[in-house]
């Protein structure tokens, strides 16, 4: 008799998904990050409960920004492990930047586990409104005693 478990194949799937069959359970596999826009800058902020502000990584390089940071491990010396789902190890995130970002400007901080990156958007970027001239060339009102001629430029 031949049996078909098709529950046993998704869950195949979600471990490899989880990382649950892949390597150590306890490796890293993603680096949650929100991202919004506000005003004239975008605010990156990605979520690292108990990184080590020393080992995060902030870079810039040809238009790819780059987050990169390590939880350490605690010692397993005389630990017996009840369970472990605290994942360890390095993260690392790229994001890249399209044009008309100030990439000279950008700036990070990281408070209670969260880093935010605050990314300006250039100068020239920047919406701006354009100043309307008057034409010579145009047709122009000219006053000649008491009466008002239209002429062409």
């Amino acid at each position: 008799m031949l049996r078909f478990d098709p529950f046993s194949d998704i869950d195949s799937v979600a471990k490899q998904l989880l990382g649950a069959s892949a390597g150590s359970p306890r490796v890293p596999r993603f680096m949650p990050i929100d991202l919004y826009k506000s005003g004239d800058h975008y605010v990156l902020k990605a979520d690292l409960p108990g990184v080590d502000p020393g080992s995060v990584d902030v870079d810039v390089d040809n238009g790819i920004l780059t987050l990169r940071a390590e939880r350490t491990a605690p010692s397993d010396q005389g630990v017996q492990w009840i369970t472990s789902e605290r994942f360890s190890g390095k993260y690392m995130r790229q994001l890249s930047l399209g044009e008309g970002i100030d990439t000279e400007g950008i700036a990070a901080t990281y408070d209670n586990g969260v880093l935010t990156v605050t990314i300006p958007v250039a100068e020239k970027a920047k919406p701006r409104r354009i100043e309307i001239g008057r034409s010579t060339d145009g047709p122009q009102q000219v006053e000649t005693g008491g009466r008002t001629e239209v002429t062409s430029g």
